[in-house]
This record gives structure tokens, sequence and C-alpha cells, in this order.
């Protein structure tokens, strides 16, 4: 059974869309009066094709046709009770209108066949994004998981940034991270990258060789000549601008169930920060590696450090569209401020409340997507 609210905000909805309706026909019959009433010179049938073209804007075609419809008929009652059908002025009036209501239902017609495309390609992109980007789960040994993804752009459903969550046998494996660029090709590049940690995360490897299968299993294949790097003259072109052009910057973890720590291996990433009781403490490695898909330009060994993760301890990971957000001053977002005053709630509301903090920092709307992972130790029971 629906709720109260929600049968509340469906009526809230349909009184604005009559309210809407009605305008068009409010604005035919005060046109209509006042130019019946005006005196002989001045003639106000004109303003009735802004009716129609009123109603196109938010009506399909069929209510745009009828408005158009109710306009000719008061522009025709008009010259009836002005001098008459057969006065050439009146005659042209209602010919225009005629046709300008013809048009503008048209476009009424494009624009509903466009917003429906619209809605399609949504729908598209969402299953397309509980497909790419699984939901975590809330549970995961000892720890309690929440985790938040936030479109720059209030159409798009999907891009670049991705997180995972996999149990193995002793713990609990994660990954953040965060694709350069945008649209498809980083879509593409995340759902290589998150089906790659899927597959390798449940294996007995060591979180460095874990790091490693991933990097091999992203990098581009050496013998497709569109991503060869050599010259024609056999030389490698170290400032070809390819060499850099699909990276991504990752944080992958390895938390034990029985251990109070954390594996960290970071592949140009952003710190994790670990909150405890206040205080925020960025798990900044002394070795930290390059982004994904760039190790092939560089002699590389993934070095997993460790750092402690207590009971009653959480950490945050995210992605750099939360960091790199900006104020009207330009004033780049204080996330370690912020999320250090929000410690204590657990996972789920603290995201919850440093999400509505960035996007009123951001002023409603963010330069880029920006993904929020929040882990909580919960204490043995027993």
């Amino acid at each position: 059974m629906a709720s109260p609210r929600f049968l509340e905000s469906i009526r809230e909805s349909r009184r604005r869309r009559n309210a809407l309706v009605a305008t068009p026909f409010a604005l035919i019959a005060a046109v209509t009066v006042v130019d019946i009433i005006a005196p002989p010179d001045v003639h106000l049938g004109p303003f009735l094709v802004a009716a129609p073209a009123l109603a196109a804007s938010f009506t399909g075609p069929r209510m745009t046709a009828f408005v158009g419809v109710v306009a000719v008929l008061a522009q025709s009652v008009v010259a009836v009770e002005r001098s008459g059908l057969n006065d050439l002025n009146h005659t042209y009036q209602i010919i225009a209108l005629v046709l300008i209501s013809a048009f503008v239902t048209f476009f009424a017609h494009l624009r509903v066949r466009n917003e429906r495309a619209v809605t399609q390609l949504r729908s598209v992109a969402e299953a397309a994004q509980r497909v790419v980007l699984r939901p975590l789960p809330a549970r995961s040994g000892p720890l309690r998981i929440s985790s938040v993804y936030l479109a720059a752009e209030a159409e798009a459903q999907i891009g670049g940034d991705l997180y995972a969550a996999a149990r193995t046998m002793g713990g609990t494996r994660l990954i953040i991270g965060d694709v350069r660029g945008k649209g498809l090709a980083a879509i593409g590049e995340a759902a290589s990258v998150l089906g790659a940690f899927h597959a390798l995360s449940r294996q007995r490897w060591l979180l460095p060789d874990l790091v490693g299968h991933l990097e091999t299993s992203i990098a581009p294949d050496p013998d497709d000549t569109d991503t060869a790097y050599a010259g024609a003259d056999g030389d490698e072109e170290e400032d070809d601008p390819d060499l850099a052009e699909s990276f991504v910057t990752a944080a992958v973890l390895d938390i034990p169930d029985d251990a109070a720590e954390i594996h960290l291996v970071s592949c140009g990433h952003p710190p994790p920060l670990l909150l405890r009781a206040g205080e925020v403490i960025p798990l900044d490695v002394r070795t930290p590696a390059p982004p994904l898909g760039l190790a092939r330009l560089v002699v590389t060994e993934h070095t997993a450090e460790t750092f402690g993760f207590e009971a009653g301890d959480t950490l945050l990971l995210y992605t750099d569209g939360v960091i790199e957000s900006r104020d009207r001053s330009g004033r780049f977002y204080p996330l370690r401020e912020r999320a250090a005053s929000r410690f204590g709630t657990g996972p789920e509301a603290l995201l919850e409340s440093l999400c509505a903090d960035l996007l009123h920092h951001a002023g409603g709307r963010l330069g880029d997507d920006a993904a929020l992972v929040a882990i909580e130790r919960l204490p043995r029971s027993g």
C-alpha cells in the first residue's frame, strides 16, 4: 500500500500539471475578451499564437493541437463580433494562427519523441550502472560498509569512478578508483577494472600480486597497432600523447577479519582517511605505484603497506572528484576537516552528511563525478 506522503506527492504533481494546462486557456479567454471590447483600431488577435506555443513547451501534440483549435475558434468569435469573417485582416490572422498551431504541434511531437528517447537512454544507463557498479554489501565479516556515487551531470548515471568489494576466505578486499577521462571509454575501462578485480580477488593472490594482475588485465595489447608506441624507425616516442591515454588511479585494500590492520596498495590514488576517536589520519604510503595502465612505462614493484584498523575505527575511501570540488571562491572541499566533525555517526550517516555538505559546498553541482566508501570495523562479538 502506498504511503500517505507518496500519495500526497502524486496529488501535488497533478495539481501543478493542471495549473499549467489551464494557463493557455486562461490566456485565450483574456485576449478574446479584451480584443472584443477594445477600440476598433486595436487588434490583440496576434497574441493568441502564444497559447499553442506555450502549450507545446510542456504538453503533448494532442493537447497542443486542441489549444490551437480553441485559439482559432476564439479568433473567429472576435472576427464575428468586430467586423465579420469577411474582414481581410481577421482572415489573415486566422490563417496565420492555423499555420503556427500546426507548426508548434509538430514541434511538440518532436519534443515528446526526444523525451521518450532520453528516458529510455537513462533507463539503459541505470541498468548498466547496476551491472558495472554493483552495490557494496552492507556487512562483510566484521565490517559495516556504505557507499555513494555522485554523478557530475544530472543526466549521467554512470561515469569513470569505480568501487567494489569481494569477500575472501579470511577477510575483505576492496578497490576504489578513478578512470582518466569521461564518456563511454571511461565506462568501458571501469567495467574492465571491476571485472578483473572480481575475478582475481577471490583467488589466493597476495595483494601486490593481485594489483600486478590488475595492471596486466587492463594494459593495452602491445601487438595492437592502435596502441603501439613505436615510431616509424622503431624508436619509442616518449612524448607520444597516446602513452598516457588510458589509466586508472586506484587504492586496493585487504582487510583481514582476525587482525586489526589494513593492507594497502596505492596506485596514484588519494590516500584513504582513517577516522579514529575524532582524529583523521591520512594513510599515505611510502612507495606509491603509478596508476594502473601506466606501469608499463616504468619499472614497477607493487608493495603493500600495513596500517592499524581497530574496532570502532572508520575508513573513508574517496575519489578526487570529492577533494577537487570547489566553491564559488575557488576553495577546494576540506574533506579531512568535515569528516572529523562527523565521526562516530556510522558509515551510512557519515556519507549522507558528507554528500549533503559536499553538494552545498559546490553550489549543488559537482564539476566531476565523485565516489565515497565508508568502512567501519565492528567490535568482536562474544
